[in-house]
């Protein structure tokens, strides 16, 4: 895969998982590593998804040609070494090489969607090669999520990949699933995962500071929401830019659904940004009557106010619907709220 001209930070290079080859070479008759044998072409943009770069270094070719290598390398583990000391050379170059890109020969089978190989691939190869990140730090796992392979991604995960890698944006396959709306391949790493392993991947920010939660709420992925949320997510974990939760982020869009959703699993309705702001404050600034109903229903405190010492009845702008919801029993005449009351 092409890293575009992407530049490594240091700090992740340090901890990217690029050696796990080497556990597969020792199983293989010769001791030292050779160059690729393998057909490569110049590299093709077949896949293109904002800054994930899914393209190829190997040719169509290289990929048709494994069939036949694969079903050599069925084994199991009592002959694993008498049936791999058969492959010819090429056969070993080709699948123990490296690309130029960082890809082993299961990332490329992924890229090009032939999941019967990386089926086969991922039977053949030890854990730490199929932890292996690209030079854009993509796991197997992310490319299996992005392009939506959900038996590749099950195939993956029962073999152990971990869902704790971060590519060069920080996500995790999951953060993936929740950006992309992958629910089949988010149903698969939330279920068929224990919740020991999935706690800390709920935890994790991304380099925009956003949770596999806030991913969810921006792309108003619902069904992904109620999964995550299932499975124990932080509700109130703040992003780490602004400090805005999921509820923030849900009232922004005026996505009432997921506002319902979260309202209803717990989360903390006035729960405040580093400026201050709560959920109500937003959703009065945007003028959503409907939201800040919701809100004040589920037991906003109307008098909070944020950093610039105002409260959400400061926002309302003269919006009568928004004013509505803010009276106050100790200016009253004749027993009924001046809010409203034209006099």
């Amino acid at each position: 895969m092409s890293s575009g001209g992407y530049k490594k930070d240091e700090s992740l290079e340090e901890n990217r998982t690029d050696s796990g080859i080497e556990s597969y070479r020792s199983l293989v008759k010769s001791d030292e590593p050779r160059e690729s044998s393998g057909d490569f072409s110049a590299p093709r943009d077949k896949f293109s998804g904002g800054d994930e770069r899914l393209d190829s270094a190997y040719g169509s070719s290289s990929i048709t040609s494994l069939t036949e290598i694969v079903e050599e390398c069925r084994i199991s583990s009592s002959t694993e070494q008498a049936q791999i000391s058969e492959l010819s050379e090429q056969e070993e170059n080709l699948l123990t090489t490296i690309t130029e890109d960082g890809d082993t020969i299961l990332h490329l089978a992924i890229i090009h969607e032939e999941e019967a190989i990386a089926q086969e691939l991922i039977e053949i190869f030890p854990k730490d090669v199929l932890d292996i990140q690209n030079n854009l730090y993509q796991s197997p796992l992310h490319l299996a999520t992005y392009l939506n392979l959900t038996e590749v991604v099950k195939g993956l995960l029962k073999k152990g990949a971990s869902l704790e890698l971060q590519d060069q944006d920080g996500n995790t396959a999951l953060h993936m699933a929740c950006q992309h709306g992958q629910t089949e391949c988010a149903t698969e790493m939330t279920s068929e995962v224990s919740l020991s392993k999935l706690a800390p991947v709920l935890e994790t920010q991304n380099w925009r500071g956003l949770t596999c939660l806030h991913l969810a709420a921006l792309n108003r992925q619902h069904q992904i929401m109620c999964l995550l949320m299932k499975k124990g997510a932080d509700l109130n974990i703040q992003e780490g830019t602004s400090g805005k939760t999921a509820l923030h982020l849900a009232v922004e869009l005026h996505d009432i659904t997921s506002v319902k959703h979260l309202l209803s699993k717990g989360a903390n309705v006035d729960a405040a940004m580093f400026n201050g702001c709560t959920a109500l404050h937003l959703a009065v600034g945007r003028q959503d009557a409907a939201i800040a109903h919701l809100l004040c229903q589920s037991g906003a405190d109307t008098m909070l106010r944020n950093m610039e010492d105002e409260t959400a009845l400061d926002l309302a702008d003269g919006n009568d619907d928004i004013l509505a919801l803010f009276p106050f029993d100790d200016i009253q005449i004749s027993g009924r709220s001046v809010v409203g009351v034209k006099f």
